[in-house]
């Protein structure tokens, strides 16, 4: 039930460009969180579960070590 308004924008004068980031928003794969429920995962630990993994592919790409660690326990702790 969350709702996301994205604007990207790209600015360009002269020789001076800006440019805002866009985003991809879509649901948790409904297959995956039925497939978790029917071996006894909650449903709401399930759709974390899912988010987490999502997540951490993320956080895998920072590159220094006691970075990508903070955020790991960060990410863990709110899911």
């Amino acid at each position: 039930r969350a709702e996301i308004d994205a604007k990207p924008e790209l600015i360009i004068y002269a020789d001076d460009v800006q440019c805002a980031h866009g985003n991809t928003v879509g649901n948790l794969d409904e297959r995956a969180l039925f497939y978790m429920q029917q071996r006894g995962i909650p449903a709401d630990e399930a759709r974390a579960l899912l988010t987490q993994a999502f997540l951490i592919e993320v956080v895998d790409r920072i590159e220094h070590e006691g970075a990508r660690e903070v955020v790991r326990e960060w990410l863990t702790a709110r899911l």
